[in-house]
């Protein structure tokens, strides 16, 4: 049973203090790099935008790009 989630990509909802699950897995994907981001190590995000990054500079620069 716990291993259902494994390899399959969660769907959240990015609040400001963190996340809502709204379809389970195990990791969601950067929306600039596309790279694999487990949940446990998911620390970035864009509440406007919904969308997760896989490092403090992606984020950043997907705050200043406009878009």
């Amino acid at each position: 049973m716990l291993m259902m989630n494994r390899n399959k990509q969660a769907k959240l909802h990015y609040m400001a203090n963190g996340f809502r699950m709204l379809s389970s897995g195990d990791h969601v994907v950067c929306a600039v790099s596309g790279e694999k981001i487990d949940l446990d190590e998911l620390r970035y995000w864009s509440v406007a935008k919904q969308e997760p990054y896989a490092s403090a500079e992606i984020s950043v620069r997907a705050a200043l790009s406009k878009g």
